[in-house]
């Protein structure tokens, strides 16, 4: 009897412990989520799906969102499994006509575990698919450079992104998606973010995001020309 109750005990811990937990942070936009009205047709609406890039984009240069119809929904940390699980209430749900994911910088360096470079790919794709089917268009960013990360130093993520980024810039020219090359714009003679657009060597300063904004504004205008008259011809590279 007393086995029973330990393992009864155990159980309801276990249970108590996981409906605490909230992986994909699912929570953190839910309310503001009901409270945007819902997108008219002529609302040329935006998310912007990442981690704490994106999270830091609407911290630092709030004034690039504002008066637009672009919906940030950055969490920092966040790897794609997490962006994933929340995809649907934080992007679909939202009806905007084109989504902006920029991801899979903190998959290499291991934030939720190891992951591999397919992984990190299968996750992407899914996003883009998921946003596809709801006749949203997708823009892929390319991973930022990044010669190292302070928080896990030695894992070398500099030839690792360049590869991703190979990869997902392939998938986005045969799927229909627009590739937004943050990349080749940003990347020092090491394939790291220098210390001019970035203090850490991973996150953009004010001097970084002035460098992406035009390239995401580029990639956003033509995602949008898609939506209005779709094409998989006409999606392209910026940068």
């Amino acid at each position: 009897m007393k086995k029973i109750f330990l393992l009864l005990a155990s159980i309801m811990c276990w249970i108590t412990i996981t409906e605490a937990q909230d992986w994909a942070n699912l929570n953190r936009f839910r309310d503001d989520n009901e409270k945007l009205g819902p997108a008219r047709m002529c609302d040329d609406r935006v998310v912007f799906m990442g981690n704490s890039i994106t999270q830091g984009w609407i911290e630092r240069v709030p004034e690039f969102f504002a008066g637009r119809n672009y919906i940030n929904r950055g969490i920092g940390g966040q790897t794609t499994p997490q962006m994933l699980l929340r995809f649907r209430q934080d992007v679909v749900k939202l009806f905007p006509k084109v989504v902006v994911i920029l991801a899979g910088t903190n998959d290499i360096a291991g934030n939720t575990g190891p992951s591999t470079l397919e992984m990190i790919e299968d996750n992407i794709h899914s996003m883009a698919e998921l946003a596809q089917a709801h006749g949203i268009q997708v823009v892929i960013c390319s991973v930022l450079p990044a010669y190292d990360y302070p928080w896990r130093t030695g894992l070398e993520p500099a030839p690792k992104i360049v590869e991703l980024n190979k990869r997902l810039k392939q998938y986005a020219d045969t799927h229909g998606v627009v590739y937004c090359d943050f990349f080749t714009a940003m990347a020092d003679e090491r394939d790291g973010l220098p210390k001019e657009l970035s203090e850490d060597g991973v996150h953009p300063n004010l001097a970084g995001y002035a460098v992406m904004g035009p390239i995401v504004e580029h990639a956003i205008a033509r995602a949008l020309l898609m939506w209005k008259a779709p094409n998989p011809a006409s999606a392209k590279t910026f940068q």
